[in-house]
């Protein structure tokens, strides 16, 4: 299978198949031309949301367009620009280990009051204080994928209990129906999920209620699957560490900016260094795949192809 793919970065040259032309769109204002004979388009990721509108947009210029690949772990937010009949692949696994490594990173800077230090260091003021631990916690985990599995992964060498929730029950895993069972035992919520109808607003003023004083709430998944106003009349009563906000980005005067007990990252959980190079393999072997004719993988709404 031939064709012309539009891709963010350059392939392996030793990789690259002959029979594929690969031009490239690392991002930022979309070509003026050159669209009508794009098969195959890897929609460039960046970390932040800035300009995603755009790069969509494009899809609706490729009239020739098969495959429409994300780097992006969800996928919700494209389905209703991509046609029935291109295929659509999107990233999973390729977060994992970054989105994991946030998670940890949240829970152990919530736990260990690191902003508060921070704070103290920018003030130059030496202010020691009896501290939260993570070993012997009970971490319970929305959203038990393949990102869920690594946050596990790194979270039980900290000697903590962990409880599986996933949408439908299986061998070791809740259903989501156990939730509100789970939670008045629990002690770090971490939300993992992907937005879809049913997570929407899938953590709220009931879930966080049933929390116990103190307990944290950290979310890695998407902004709204978290009320934000059920989270600030919580008023620190329940704190939160929090990579991805609703609304996004935060707007300057927000009140989550100073709410007691949150503690926020830009969405940069997914996009550090491990990401790249694993983006960067699966985007060869993808491409590999799509020009011998074979199947692709992460393949998450099958289209009909048309052979060249």
């Amino acid at each position: 299978m031939g064709g012309r793919a539009l891709v963010q970065w350059e392939q392996n040259r030793d990789n690259a198949p002959d029979s594929l032309t690969v031009d490239l769109y690392p991002g930022g204002p979309a070509p003026v031309g050159g669209l009508d004979e794009v098969a195959f388009y890897q929609v460039p990721y960046t970390p932040s949301t800035q300009g995603a509108d755009e790069r969509l947009d494009m899809i609706a210029r490729m009239p020739s367009l098969e495959v429409v690949q994300l780097l992006s772990a969800g996928y919700e937010h494209v389905l209703p620009r991509v046609p029935d009949h291109v295929t659509l692949c999107n990233g999973r696994g390729l977060h994992d280990a970054s989105t994991a490594e946030h998670a940890l990173a949240l829970v152990l800077a919530a736990q260990r009051d690191l902003p508060r230090w921070a704070v103290a260091q920018e003030e130059h003021r030496w202010d020691p204080a009896p501290l939260r631990s993570l070993a012997d916690r009970r971490v319970t985990i929305v959203g038990y994928g393949s990102i869920g599995q690594a946050i596990e992964s790194r979270l039980l060498p900290f000697e903590t209990e962990v409880v599986r929730v996933a949408s439908r029950a299986r061998p070791g895993v809740h259903g989501i129906d156990e939730l509100h069972a789970l939670l008045p035992e629990t002690d770090v919520v971490v939300l993992v999920t992907p937005l879809t109808e049913a997570t929407r607003g899938l953590f709220g003023a009931p879930e966080l209620a049933l929390l116990r004083d103190d307990a944290l709430v950290v979310n890695v998944g998407r902004g709204p699957v978290l009320d934000t106003r059920a989270l600030l009349a919580e008023n620190g009563r329940v704190r939160a560490a929090l990579d991805v906000t609703d609304p996004e980005p935060l707007p300057e005067d927000h009140p989550l900016w100073s709410a007691p007990g949150v503690f926020l990252t830009p969405h940069v959980a997914g996009g550090a260094a491990a990401f790249y190079p694993r983006a960067r393999a699966f985007m060869d072997a993808q491409l590999a795949r799509w020009a011998a004719g074979e199947e692709l993988a992460n393949v998450v709404r099958p289209g009909a192809h048309r052979d060249h």
